[in-house]
């Protein structure tokens, strides 16, 4: 491993010298700082955080934490936190991705108690969250990826439900729909106040409502067998809906099954959105399905360097931004046949 007095002696100074300007301790001449930074460079050479913590009195440590859901942490949540940890590190920061125990107040004091963390960037964020209220109370600084139901001066960077879901159902009306369903999340699943949920379930009923679209919103189901289900039970009591919008992409998977089990197909007799997944994942489908991907890399980014601002400039005013999700049409959505054109659901001989 790299040391110090390596890199000393590359440069041709003292060892002392290579502290002061890596560190920031006291001033370096400009000429003599580059040939550090350049030996340093050269000899892969990797500050020790803790010892410059001592000396500064900073980690520049972050801590990414996030409530694992149900389902599992999965490509779409990775996109958040990898762009998030690329941005720390842009501006010369570590970030921790640290998944919640089955307490998570208590796991925050743990990690804010060692003293090695400088501040908290939340992700899967509750309208109602305990985790915000703690943090408040400590004062340790945080941002948060998604938002509580009234984040106040709380700096978050989420994506705007209201615009996404009026583009995806001018997508689908401008298609000649003219009765959708949304399938959400469900509360086995994710919590009743999971921010996503709750802000997609009701900006989707409003766009449809505004678009004069006959809408199915009670829909919920995470897994491939609820996704069957929940569509047959669809087609039992709603059987004018030709287009359906899928929060989660395993209930995409019986929704195709059951559509396939009725003779049917995609998007011949029913149109399929799949709502906030990343376009890779939606590209793993057959047909490929139109989707509704968040801005995770975007958003990411935000979060983390509005943290950052926050521990450069404390007094500064919070941020707030919202992104919409980026539509990106597949081969899942097309103009609806009559509902009387479809075939009958098949039935085991």
């Amino acid at each position: 491993m790299t040391s110090l007095r390596d890199v000393a002696e590359r440069a041709q100074v003292a060892v002392s010298t290579v502290s002061a300007a890596l560190n920031g301790t006291r001033p370096v001449k400009a000429e003599t700082k580059r040939r550090i930074e350049q030996a340093a460079a050269e000899l892969g050479y990797r500050p020790n955080l803790l010892a410059r913590g001592l000396v500064s009195k900073r980690t520049r440590i972050l801590a990414l934490l996030f409530p694992p859901p149900g389902s599992g942490f999965g490509l779409t949540e990775m996109q958040f936190a990898t762009a998030a940890a690329e941005a720390a590190a842009e501006l010369g920061y570590h970030m921790l991705l640290s998944p919640e125990s089955a307490d998570p107040v208590e796991e925050l004091r743990y990690l804010t108690g060692m003293g090695l963390v400088e501040g908290v960037l939340l992700m899967e964020v509750r309208l109602t969250d305990e985790r915000t209220d703690f943090l408040l109370e400590s004062g340790v600084p945080f941002a948060m990826i998604g938002r509580t139901r009234d984040p106040g001066a709380v700096d978050h960077a989420d994506i705007d439900f209201a615009r996404t879901a009026r583009e995806a159902v001018a997508h689908l009306a401008g298609l000649g729909h003219r009765a959708i369903a949304f399938f959400n999340h469900s509360t086995s699943a994710y919590s009743p106040e999971y921010g996503p949920s709750v802000r997609a379930g009701a900006e989707f009923a409003a766009a449809a409502r505004e678009a004069g679209l006959g809408y199915a919103g009670d829909v919920r189901a995470d897994t491939a067998d609820e996704g069957r289900r929940a569509f047959d039970r669809l087609m039992a009591e709603h059987p004018e809906v030709t287009a359906v919008a899928v929060m989660s992409d395993r209930a995409a998977v019986g929704v195709l099954q059951a559509v396939e089990e009725r003779g049917w197909s995609v998007p011949g007799d029913l149109s399929l959105v799949l709502a906030s997944a990343s376009a890779r994942v939606a590209e793993m489908f057959r047909p490929r399905l139109t989707t509704l991907e968040p801005p995770g890399a975007e958003l990411g980014r935000l979060g983390a360097r509005m943290l950052i601002d926050r521990l450069e400039s404390p007094g500064s005013p919070p941020a707030h931004r919202l992104v919409p999700c980026r539509l990106v049409i597949g081969d899942s959505s097309a103009p609806p046949r009559t509902t009387a054109s479809r075939g009958a659901p098949q039935t085991e001989a």
